[in-house]
Order: C-alpha cells, then structure tokens, then sequence
C-alpha cells in the first residue's frame, strides 16, 4: 500500500480501472477515500473518454460508488469534489441511494478561474463531506482548527488561544482575500494549481492543491490509516498521505500518469513539507485589546456594530 514495492506494476497508484480495483478491496479496510472523478464535460484526458450520456454517466458513478462505501470501514469518510455539471445528482446518488451521510457541502473558491463570455466566470468547485456512520467517525478538530478575527485583527484577550474550529464556510487563506469571506466557513480559499506554479506537477492538467488535501487527510484520518484514491491522476491525494505519514493507495486508468505519480512519490519523505501559502498565524506578542464602550444615538447603529463588525467571532 506504498511506493516502496520493487515491482512497479504493483506500486501506488496502480495502473487499473478503479471499478476493478475497488472490487478486489477487502470490504471495510478504508479509513479516508477521496475522489475526484471526471466531471463529464469533454476533458481531453491520454486514454479516459469525458463525455457520456448522462445516464451513462451517473450509473457509472453509482457502480464505483458502491466500491467506495463496500471498502470504507463502519466509521471511515469519503469526500468527492465534483463540479457544476452533476454535483446535485451525486450527491443525491451517494446520500439517498448508497446511504452516506453528508456532513458538509463545501464550496472550494480558487483564483485563476475559468473565463467564460456569456456567464459569470467559474471559480469555484463542490466537495461534498460523507461519512459512513453519523455518530462514528474521525473529525481531528485540533489539526485544522484557523486563527479567529479576535486573534487575528483585534488582540482580544477573550479569544480562544488554541484558534476556531472552522464552521461550515472554510478559507485556507484569508489574508489573501481580506474581508472577502470569514476564516472559517465552507468557502475556502485556495488557488488553483496553474501551469506556473512550483506544485505543478506539469503533466496533468486537472491537478488538486496539496493545501486542500492536506486539510481534508489532517482532519478525516489519523496517523497510520489508509487513505484511498481511486482517481488518482497526478498523485496529489497519495502525496500528500505520504507527507502527513498516513498508508496510501490509488488506482489510475492510465499508465502512464500512474508511472509519473509513482515518480512524484518516490522523490518525497514523511514529514515532508506541503506545497502551497503558509496558514495565518497568531501573533503571541500582540498585546491584548480592551474593548472599548461606545455610545449610540440610533438603536440601529448599536445593532450592527454589535453584530460582528467590531468583534466578529
């Protein structure tokens, strides 16, 4: 279940059709699965044809889907990102017909969106927070919990030192996009891997960043769990498992992107750093910040000020 097998035809990601590879899982031996599969709208992948009947298409879904929830264990995670085109029908397919429960629908808003010319310009993707068990599961909140604005902006001595745990509207940078959205709900902010950034692996083009994998892995595994991958294309889900020390394994219908993740794999070590912006951090000599009486002459001034723009959580 790593990179370090001698016969690289059995290294991870193995070369093999992920319905196929999910069927020889033993049942109830995945603790994290995350998926992104095509998204049926006419990529130009080497091998893999992106555009079905629809029908075609969400049977197809259903078929490997019913691999995922056989392999996870009774308190294992799945996440899907998926885009416009069939994130309704997914999630639908995987919550009321293969019986996951969904935690979060989050919304990942990047930079270096798609342009479009007679709609508004896409910049965002659907990654949809199952687990297997609604009261049995694996949620880390201490690895992933993000600096409060009290902490951030204000000082506030009243502010939890050990930071928030992110509601449902996350933001991996929010000093990237001041006052734009909260630090912690499910938007979160995270560039897109572009064709000029380091982390770009140069090969593949649908690529997802390491920062938002990295939370996903810290929050829905613990050390040692196997996290899988049945899309694995440029092997960003097993590298990062690789970095945070966790058991990985991946299919990929191509052989050669399996052979290049396989690559990728074999030049990073556990505890290896993850590619991306650095997080906010709390500043533990900014002084504490009292805060101050003010007077009103509306009722409606008190109102919204002490409704989160002067001491926002």
């Amino acid at each position: 279940m790593t990179d370090q097998n001698d016969d690289r035809s059995q290294a991870e990601p193995r070369a093999i059709d992920c319905v196929q590879g999910l069927a020889a899982l033993e049942e109830g031996s995945v603790d994290l699965a995350f998926a992104d599969p095509p998204f049926n709208i006419g990529y130009d992948y080497d091998v893999y044809h992106d555009k079905h009947d629809d029908d075609r298409y969400l049977n197809w879904t259903r078929e490997w889907g019913e691999g995922i929830v056989r392999a996870l264990k009774p308190n294992g995670t799945f996440w899907l990102a998926i885009g416009d085109e069939f994130a309704a029908e997914l999630k639908m397919i995987f919550q009321r017909e293969l019986g996951l429960v969904c935690r979060n629908w989050v919304v990942w808003y990047y930079t270096f969106g798609v342009n479009c010319v007679r709609k508004f310009n896409r910049s965002h993707a659907h990654l949809f927070y199952f687990v297997k068990d609604a009261n049995t599961f694996c949620f880390n909140d201490e690895t992933i919990r993000v600096p409060s604005a009290r902490q951030l902006i204000y000082a506030d001595s009243r502010s939890n030192p050990t930071g928030r745990l992110p509601d449902d509207t996350w933001i991996l940078r929010p000093q990237d996009v001041s006052g734009g959205f909260p630090a912690s709900d499910d938007v979160w902010w995270v560039s897109r891997v572009c064709g000029t950034f380091k982390e770009r692996a140069g090969w593949h083009g649908c690529q997802m960043p390491e920062k938002i994998l990295g939370r996903i892995i810290k929050a829905c595994s613990n050390e040692g769990d196997l996290v899988l991958d049945p899309f694995s294309g440029s092997g960003t889900t097993l590298a990062v498992a690789k970095k945070l020390n966790r058991r990985y394994m991946g299919f990929e219908l191509s052989p050669e992107y399996a052979e290049r993740a396989r690559d990728r794999l074999a030049a990073i070590q556990p505890g290896d750093p993850l590619e991306g912006g650095e997080d906010p951090k709390v500043d533990p000599s900014a002084p504490p910040r009292r805060r101050s009486r003010r007077k009103f002459r509306d009722p409606d001034d008190r109102e919204s000020s002490l409704s989160g723009k002067l001491f926002p959580l």
